[in-house]
């Protein structure tokens, strides 16, 4: 494989491989578009329009060859708690509109690099505790519970999303991949299909577990192109007035920055080429995106790993996969609506129930407990606080958390402590750590002030590349009072405290 080839742009020498790679990637996105929606209590017809502008507006636009964008899980919290907060979808789209213009902002202000300064144990319980909202929200559709028909439970969709699940499970297994037909072919698209033949079976076999119209799939078929055109929600900009407006822009900017970057650093880890995807750019493409889906109606996107991992997996080469994707989703809007409303929503709650699994995962859990408390607690503290609050809190609380283990750690590796023995003149040695921050500045004036009299002391800063100021007034002010004591004080390489600071 020549490794110098392909660049990030759109090279039709590859068809080959990206057409098949994006009919893969278009199986998998289609029944999370609509998936993610439900979730989302966002018509179903958003998640596509998402998808499409992800696929071909963001893709053009994008300078990462191989990520996937669209409607991401990660956002389903914010969107479901906008809707609520704001009292309708068109208010809502204001604020994903404005979110697209703070991300182009973000851009040009070069701000790419935050996505380095989220703590993993934090970005872990973030995804960790979208999965186990996306499990809690889909259990009653799983299930089959209609409030309106005051109806606890249907035994189609019981059947339905249970063999949806086996399904997905089944198409996991190892042993599966070696063969072609599992590794190109994605799960989600046969427990669709699967389920649709079951509903249909149910109609004519077992009539009273079939699904009613209010079980599936609800896209409105339009007959011509003045009726396509209808179907897309505009945004009404009088929520412009509403403060409430500006803080779910700020948190879905936020939030949809974060997972863009995360999983555009994903996928150059995948790229077999090793391209790397600058994250401004990134940031511009997707807050373009995002301006766009929210003007004519869509959800808010990210770059999203679950589609960018198919499409890598596929064998595509460029960023054509995805724009190909785009565009299959728009011709199944347009010319195949009406097949799509025959999915059942049992099916789209099975493929979400799976991935929450798979973002909140037993193992998971065990694995951050095993690294220990400074990654389990503020792990833990983000799930719990997102649970009982949203994203954005529940993301702050968990970053507070880290921080302070981040404090208590530098606080501990100031410096370090080496007794000479007695016949070696018994002198005590303060090896000063690379890094001295003024928060050290405590425990070092801690130390020295426990020093005995009539003692030895050695303070060793030759491996120190940086010093705070506050901490070298310390050290200089136990210097000039060190020969009270009787100590005996040895300065090494420590900086004058008219000097700079750094080394």
């Amino acid at each position: 494989m020549n490794l110098s080839q392909p660049a990030r742009g759109i090279s039709f020498g590859y068809l080959k491989e990206d057409l098949p790679a994006g009919l893969v990637v278009f199986l998998v996105a289609l029944p999370l578009c609509l998936g993610i929606a439900l979730a989302s209590g966002a018509p179903l017809f958003s998640g596509i329009i998402a998808g499409i502008v992800g696929g071909i507006i963001v893709a053009f636009a994008s300078g990462s060859a191989l990520s996937v964008s669209g409607p991401a899980a990660g956002l389903t919290v914010i969107v479901l708690n906008g809707i609520t907060t704001l009292g309708s979808y068109d208010h809502f789209l204001v604020a994903v509109a404005i979110a697209g213009i703070l991300q182009i902002i973000l851009g040009y202000l070069k701000a790419g690099v935050i996505g380095y300064y989220f703590p993993s144990s934090v970005i872990k319980g973030m995804l960790a505790a979208i999965g186990i909202i996306l499990i809690l929200k889909q259990i009653p559709v799983a299930i089959g519970v209609n409030k309106t028909a005051n109806i606890s439970y249907h035994y189609g969709s019981i059947f339905i999303a249970a063999f949806s699940i086996a399904i997905l499970l089944f198409w996991e297994l190892p042993a599966l991949k070696k063969y072609s037909f599992f590794k190109f072919v994605p799960g989600a698209l046969i427990a669709v299909l699967t389920g649709v033949a079951l509903n249909a079976l149910f109609k004519v076999y077992q009539p009273e577990w079939a699904l009613t119209a209010n079980a599936l799939v609800t896209l409105p078929v339009a007959k011509n192109s003045n009726e396509f055109f209808g179907q897309f929600t505009l945004p009404n900009f009088a929520a412009l007035g509403n403060y409430q407006v500006y803080v779910i822009a700020v948190t879905i900017a936020i939030i949809a920055s974060i997972e863009t970057l995360l999983s555009t650093e994903a996928a150059d880890k995948l790229d077999p080429y090793k391209r790397v995807t600058p994250s401004n750019r990134e940031l511009k493409a997707q807050g373009l995106g995002n301006l766009i889906s929210g003007l004519i109606g869509g959800l808010p996107m990210t770059a999203v790993i679950v589609r960018t991992s198919a499409n890598v997996n596929a064998g595509a080469r460029t960023k054509l996969s995805a724009i190909f994707h785009g565009l299959l989703l728009l011709i199944s809007v347009v010319a195949f609506a009406s097949l799509l409303n025959q999915i059942p929503l049992a099916c789209l709650a099975a493929v979400l129930l799976v991935v929450g699994y798979k973002l909140a995962k037993l193992s998971l859990f065990k694995e951050m407990y095993q690294l220990g408390w400074e990654q389990f607690v503020p792990f833990m503290v983000t799930i719990i606080a997102i649970q009982f609050s949203d994203l954005l809190k529940g993301i702050a609380l968990g970053m507070l958390v880290a921080v302070f283990y981040i404090l208590r750690n530098n606080f501990r590796r100031d410096y370090k402590i080496h007794h000479a023995k007695i016949a070696d003149g018994g002198a005590i040695t303060i090896k000063l750590a690379e890094q001295v921050t003024f928060i050290n500045k405590g425990s070092i004036a801690k130390k020295l002030s426990e020093i005995p009299n009539g003692t030895k002391v050695i303070i060793d800063a030759s491996q120190s590349h940086y010093i705070d100021l506050d901490v070298i007034e310390i050290i200089h002010n136990f210097n000039a009072t060190a020969n009270l004591k009787n100590i005996d004080l040895q300065l090494v390489n420590l900086p004058e405290r008219a000097k700079s600071a750094g080394h």
